[in-house]
């Protein structure tokens, strides 16, 4: 069997959130715009920094960018369900730290021990008249490849 993609990695580790399961669907590149439904939107690579010692190794310093996106139900003036939602999502953005730093997390590079797993800026980016709250987490991954 192959190795799985990044994404296939991600996805299948979101799954095991404690929570998920307030999720009905989590998707690839979409979300339905109805409560309970996340997606996860792929936002590119990036080579942070090249390396090239004198022996002739080399090495890049990367991270992968993921958005998130969470649908809840959130009325206007509703400040129960409010505060419940950027519960959930504060929650979600901790346990992705403790997963990170006890090693429970996805490794994507040559040196797992150096590896980051960041889930940052948890907020509503969108409310709409039909009581959907929309939120944003960005997810980044930094981890070092050898060649």
């Amino acid at each position: 069997m192959a190795d799985q993609t990044a994404l296939e990695k991600i996805k299948a580790w979101i799954a095991t959130y404690p929570d998920y399961s307030d999720l009905l669907q989590f998707q690839v590149d979409y979300t339905d715009q109805v409560p309970a439904n996340g997606g996860i939107f792929p936002a590119g690579r990036q080579v942070l920094r090249r390396h090239r010692d004198i022996l002739g190794d080399a090495w890049t310093e990367n991270q992968l960018n993921f958005a998130l996106y969470f649908v809840f139900e959130k009325a206007s003036g509703d400040d129960f369900l409010a505060s419940s939602n950027q519960e959930w999502i504060t929650a979600f953005q901790e346990w992705v730290e403790e997963q990170s730093i006890k090693m429970l997390a996805p490794t994507f590079g040559d040196e797992p021990f150096k590896e980051n797993i960041t889930a940052s800026n948890g907020a509503l980016y969108d409310a709409t008249d039909e009581g959907i709250g929309i939120y944003m987490i960005q997810l980044s991954i930094q981890y070092i490849k050898r060649y």
